[in-house]
């Protein structure tokens, strides 16, 4: 009999769980074909360095709803694509250890509750020293996600890095103070994350008014619309935002609103603007970010896969999420003094 050591990770899985996660079209669902957790002392016996946390809900969508679905599409309904990083060299979960730890209840039509439970399964997560990746879900969600990494790291110790085609900076809609248009106001009002701590990506359209950008802008907020990413491009945009964010805060949070996308590359969300970066952009920002910086959470929301059309939403938000994984596995190994694997070779 083996001698148990309590100091060190126990991430035994038995020989059936193993099956139901082995083959992409069939077992249990599980982001990634990751294994699976569902109570806090198998994150203190596993010591994961990510956990995956659903947050399926979207009672505050002002258009078309669905989001609720997004976490089990994501997990489900996503190609999956292998887990070697072809551009950084490396396997993936070699060098990052993650779990999915299934969905916070989110009963429907009851806002306080759902939100008081994302916070705490979040809160569970980031407590312990792991990394949440949360999948929404409409927007609102961040404001108990990034509010629960804040009180684990400290208010003000955290920014934002916000990819989206709206600010999300309202102050109240329609009365309804938790819409998915409202949660960067509550995180700023708040003191969690202030607002001179974000930097948007993605802006574009005609909402939020005059007088919301005016209060953003007395907040120190920063943001780069679409019409500066067409302007400068994309390289130059995504420069200036990778050094601000490593400015704003030591530790950083990574939203992404799948609207920041083009509806080209990602139609199946509640509000569709036209104009968006692509998904290739979007992915190498992501990717970028979380190598370069501390990143304390991440969250991928606004999936309604009701309204996509051959999973494109669906594929660009997975791979939203693998590219943070991607990001921060090389940022360990790195951090090691590992040598990447074999680079692509340069054409003449």
């Amino acid at each position: 009999m083996g001698q148990h050591h309590d100091h060190g990770p126990d991430r035994d899985l038995p020989p059936g769980m193993v099956e139901q996660l082995e083959i992409a079209y069939s077992g249990m669902v599980s982001f990634g074909h990751r294994p699976f957790l569902t109570e806090a002392g198998q994150l203190d016996s596993w010591k994961p360095d990510v956990a995956i946390v659903g947050a399926p809900f979207d009672v505050g969508t002002t258009n078309r709803p669905g989001a609720r679905f997004g976490p089990r599409a994501i997990r489900a309904t996503a190609y999956e694509p292998g887990t070697y990083h072809m551009d950084l060299g490396l396997e993936i979960f070699d060098w990052l250890e993650v779990v999915d730890f299934g969905d916070a209840y989110c009963p429907h039509g009851q806002t306080e509750v759902s939100h008081a439970n994302i916070r705490e399964r979040v809160h569970t997560v980031a407590s312990r020293g792991i990394v949440p990746l949360i999948l929404g879900g409409d927007h609102s969600i961040t404001w108990p996600a990034a509010t629960a990494v804040a009180d684990v790291h400290g208010y003000g110790n955290v920014g934002i890095v916000h990819f989206d085609a709206h600010a999300d900076t309202a102050d109240i809609i329609e009365g309804n103070l938790a819409s998915h248009g409202t949660p960067m106001r509550r995180l700023i009002e708040s003191g969690a994350v202030p607002g001179a701590n974000f930097v948007q990506v993605g802006l574009r359209g005609y909402w939020p008014p005059q007088d919301t950008f005016e209060w953003m802008q007395e907040q120190g907020m920063v943001w780069h619309t679409m019409q500066e990413i067409w302007e400068r491009g994309f390289q130059d945009v995504m420069r200036r935002a990778v050094a601000e964010a490593l400015a704003k805060a030591e530790k950083l949070y990574v939203s992404v609103d799948i609207d920041v996308l083009d509806p080209a590359h990602a139609p199946g969300t509640g509000t569709p603007e036209p104009g968006g970066i692509t998904s290739a952009d979007l992915l190498r920002m992501v990717r970028q970010l979380c190598y370069e910086h501390d990143v304390v959470g991440v969250d991928v929301v606004e999936v309604a896969p009701a309204y996509d059309h051959a999973e494109l939403t669906v594929n660009a938000a997975h791979r939203v999420a693998f590219e943070a994984l991607a990001g921060m596995a090389a940022r360990r190994r790195d951090a090691a003094g590992a040598k990447p694997g074999p680079p692509s070779p340069l054409a003449p």
